[in-house]
Protein backbone atom coordinates (compact mmCIF):
# COMPACT_ATOMS: atom_id res chain seq x y z
CA UNK A 1 0.00 0.00 0.00
CA UNK A 2 1.59 3.27 -0.71
CA UNK A 3 1.79 6.41 1.58
CA UNK A 4 -0.89 8.01 0.04
CA UNK A 5 -3.68 5.41 0.24
CA UNK A 6 -2.22 4.63 3.86
CA UNK A 7 -4.05 6.97 6.64
CA UNK A 8 -3.61 5.86 10.38
CA UNK A 9 -6.15 6.08 13.23
CA UNK A 10 -5.43 6.39 17.09
CA UNK A 11 -6.38 3.28 18.57
CA UNK A 12 -7.25 3.56 22.30
CA UNK A 13 -7.89 0.44 25.19
CA UNK A 14 -10.99 0.45 26.61
CA UNK A 15 -13.02 -1.63 29.02
CA UNK A 16 -16.13 -2.42 27.01
CA UNK A 17 -18.83 -4.08 29.15
CA UNK A 18 -17.24 -7.68 30.70
CA UNK A 19 -14.66 -7.32 27.87
CA UNK A 20 -11.35 -5.17 26.71
CA UNK A 21 -11.14 -3.93 23.23
CA UNK A 22 -9.85 -1.02 21.01
CA UNK A 23 -11.70 1.88 20.73
CA UNK A 24 -11.46 3.83 17.30
CA UNK A 25 -12.38 7.10 16.65
CA UNK A 26 -15.92 8.06 14.73
CA UNK A 27 -13.58 9.30 12.09
CA UNK A 28 -12.38 5.90 11.07
CA UNK A 29 -15.86 5.01 10.53
CA UNK A 30 -16.71 8.18 8.25
CA UNK A 31 -14.20 7.78 6.93
CA UNK A 32 -14.34 4.09 6.49
CA UNK A 33 -17.93 2.86 6.28
CA UNK A 34 -17.84 0.17 5.16
CA UNK A 35 -16.43 -1.34 8.39
CA UNK A 36 -19.52 -0.37 10.07
CA UNK A 37 -21.12 -3.23 12.18
CA UNK A 38 -17.61 -5.92 10.53
CA UNK A 39 -17.01 -8.96 12.56
CA UNK A 40 -13.35 -10.37 11.62
CA UNK A 41 -10.57 -11.35 13.82
CA UNK A 42 -6.48 -10.29 14.99
CA UNK A 43 -3.44 -11.56 14.77
CA UNK A 44 -0.35 -11.58 16.77
CA UNK A 45 2.46 -10.47 14.17
CA UNK A 46 4.81 -9.27 16.93
CA UNK A 47 4.92 -8.23 20.26
CA UNK A 48 3.38 -4.42 19.07
CA UNK A 49 2.09 -5.22 15.87
CA UNK A 50 -1.60 -6.85 15.61
CA UNK A 51 -2.91 -7.38 11.90
CA UNK A 52 -6.52 -7.04 11.75
CA UNK A 53 -9.03 -8.66 9.36
CA UNK A 54 -12.33 -7.67 9.02
CA UNK A 55 -14.82 -9.35 6.73
CA UNK A 56 -17.30 -6.83 5.43
CA UNK A 57 -21.08 -7.42 4.06
CA UNK A 58 -21.62 -5.92 0.86
CA UNK A 59 -24.83 -3.15 0.59
CA UNK A 60 -26.13 -5.64 -1.56
CA UNK A 61 -25.91 -8.14 1.10
CA UNK A 62 -27.35 -5.94 3.84
CA UNK A 63 -30.32 -5.26 1.67
CA UNK A 64 -31.38 -8.40 0.72
CA UNK A 65 -30.99 -9.35 4.09
CA UNK A 66 -33.47 -6.78 5.11
CA UNK A 67 -35.79 -7.68 2.29
CA UNK A 68 -36.31 -11.12 3.36
CA UNK A 69 -36.31 -10.41 6.69
CA UNK A 70 -39.56 -8.35 5.86
CA UNK A 71 -40.33 -10.87 3.69
CA UNK A 72 -40.92 -13.23 6.29
CA UNK A 73 -42.41 -11.07 8.65
CA UNK A 74 -44.97 -10.62 6.42
CA UNK A 75 -45.45 -14.11 6.42
CA UNK A 76 -45.40 -14.96 9.99
CA UNK A 77 -48.03 -12.06 10.08
CA UNK A 78 -50.71 -13.41 7.10
CA UNK A 79 -50.01 -16.95 8.41
CA UNK A 80 -51.00 -16.06 12.44
CA UNK A 81 -53.52 -13.55 11.41
CA UNK A 82 -55.10 -16.24 8.74
CA UNK A 83 -54.38 -19.81 10.60
CA UNK A 84 -56.86 -21.70 8.84
CA UNK A 85 -55.95 -20.70 5.78
CA UNK A 86 -52.42 -19.81 5.40
CA UNK A 87 -50.86 -23.25 7.88
CA UNK A 88 -50.78 -27.06 6.97
CA UNK A 89 -49.63 -29.44 9.09
CA UNK A 90 -46.43 -30.83 8.54
CA UNK A 91 -46.73 -34.57 7.88
CA UNK A 92 -44.71 -37.81 7.98
CA UNK A 93 -45.79 -38.02 3.92
CA UNK A 94 -44.34 -34.46 3.36
CA UNK A 95 -41.12 -35.49 5.64
CA UNK A 96 -40.85 -38.62 3.75
CA UNK A 97 -40.85 -36.70 0.24
CA UNK A 98 -38.30 -34.43 1.37
CA UNK A 99 -36.10 -37.15 2.16
CA UNK A 100 -36.25 -38.29 -0.99
CA UNK A 101 -35.35 -34.87 -2.85
CA UNK A 102 -32.43 -34.36 -0.81
CA UNK A 103 -30.84 -37.84 -1.20
CA UNK A 104 -27.69 -38.12 -1.87
CA UNK A 105 -27.42 -33.80 -2.17
CA UNK A 106 -24.11 -32.91 -0.45
CA UNK A 107 -24.43 -29.40 1.46
CA UNK A 108 -21.14 -27.98 2.26
CA UNK A 109 -20.84 -25.88 5.84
Amino acid sequence: MSNKQSKHYDATWAQIGNASGFRLSARFFKENPQFTGAKGAVEVISPDTLLVRLQTQSSEQVEDELMLSLFLDFLMKNALANPDSELEAYTAAMSAEDDELLEGVVVDS
